[in-house]
């Protein structure tokens, strides 16, 4: 619930993208929210009131005159206890609206008259060329400028048959925008690098070795940092998961593979402010690994597999000239405060996340230890997005932010 008690004012302007806001309210209410509809006279040429006070559960207001409202002033009453307005779809014609300023409608008027507390959102729809229009761009320039928030739009095929940029986002695409847009920018302007899941280490083309990790505390991790303002690069080992929103992922199956890349990404160019490696990495690798799969010997004999050790990828990253903040985990399934300090200090890192591994792998809850060099402090159990955005938060804390 991650809106949960959130009021969102959200409003439909004229475009065959409506259909979204259909899904998009039934998305906002699961997760907590609260939605009032209102629509612009043209909206109502895609999608009915109806429909959307059927899904909202709350009346639809279109007309700035709606005597439903007590004092007449729908354009007022309607903001006051709002936690933010949404424009989903937001049309060429209202982006103008919205960037001069114009009152001729409940919409338009509303948005004008909001609280400056009462942050704006708007997801633009329209066809590409409109998008690209000059006059477009001015305007979307200074939506910018006035502190109204851009969700999107993206590129592909629309309505009209053409294809490029202004296709408003998905369902779930908004809902993922409004809820960062909920958090605080701890990390805006970072770049961090995320390491998650487990790693696979073949013993031959069919069989391999890996763990029990399922992803979902590293895949966490990486969705607050991005919902932190930071531009988020999630290393992957073989997971179930979605690619959390915004975020760039780039999938190894190996300790090795995994090793590689992240020490690509801390040579790129720009380098890495921030690397959580929150990836439960195999410590050994099948030296002897065979090309074809292995039969059973007729004697009932096993085979005889020669491990080597993986490279230490935290403890490799620390120790670079110009490592850039290294948080480290540590799943243990005894003595977690002596093992995850000892582990803090072995790896070099300022700050080590400890948990039971047992308790946590693929379960949707946690519940973590903080260890620094000035102790350790514990995050009590609780669903594992909670906790990355506390994470996240003390990463902030201790980078000044």
């Amino acid at each position: 619930m991650d809106l949960a008690g959130k009021k969102i004012v959200l409003g439909l302007t004229g475009g065959i993208a409506c259909y979204k806001a259909a899904e998009f309210t039934r998305a906002l209410i699961k997760a907590g929210a609260s939605v009032q509809v209102v629509m612009t006279a043209a909206a109502t040429h895609f999608i009915t009131p109806v429909t959307m006070q059927g899904l909202s559960g709350k009346t639809v207001f279109t007309d700035q005159w709606d005597a439903r409202i007590g004092n007449n002033m729908p354009h007022i009453d309607l903001t006051r206890d709002a936690d933010a307005i949404v424009i989903a779809p937001c049309s060429a014609d209202f982006i103008f609206k919205l960037a001069h300023g114009a009152c001729d409608d409940l919409l338009s008027t509303l948005c004008v008259a909001r609280p400056a507390t009462v942050p704006l959102l708007a997801a633009p729809a329209m066809n590409v060329e409109m998008w690209q229009n000059p006059a477009t761009q001015r305007n979307l320039t200074q939506l910018q400028a006035d502190g109204i928030q851009l969700l999107g739009p993206d590129a592909g095929e629309q309505a009209c048959g053409e294809v490029g940029m202004g296709r408003m986002l998905e369902a779930d695409q908004l809902l993922e925008e409004v809820i960062a847009s909920f958090q605080p920018k701890l990390l805006k302007g970072k770049r961090v690098l995320v390491t998650a899941g487990p790693t696979f280490e073949p013993i031959d083309p069919v069989r391999g070795i890996t763990n029990l990790s399922s992803g979902k505390m590293g895949y966490a991790v990486a969705r607050a940092a991005y919902e932190a303002g930071a531009e988020v690069t999630l290393v992957s080992g073989p997971t179930a998961l979605t690619t959390p929103y915004g975020v760039r992922r780039i999938s190894i199956q190996t300790a090795q593979q995994m090793h590689d890349i992240v020490m690509a990404q801390m040579a790129a160019h720009g380098g890495t402010d921030i690397f959580v490696a929150v990836a439960a990495v195999a410590d050994w690798r099948v030296a002897n690994a065979s090309s074809q799969k292995l039969k059973k010997n007729a004697d009932g004999s096993a085979p005889q597999l020669v491990f080597e050790q993986n490279p230490d990828i935290l403890a490799t990253v620390a120790a670079l000239p110009k490592a850039p903040y290294c948080v480290g985990f540590a799943a243990e399934s005894e003595n977690l405060l002596q093992y995850g300090e000892a582990k803090r200090i072995r790896k070099n890192v300022p700050l080590l996340v400890g948990n039971i591994g047992h308790d946590t792998f693929g379960k949707d809850d946690n519940q973590l230890v903080l260890f620094d060099a000035g102790g350790h402090t514990e995050l009590a159990r609780a669903g594992k997005q909670e906790l990355a955005r506390q994470l996240i938060a003390a990463i902030a804390a201790r980078l000044g932010k």
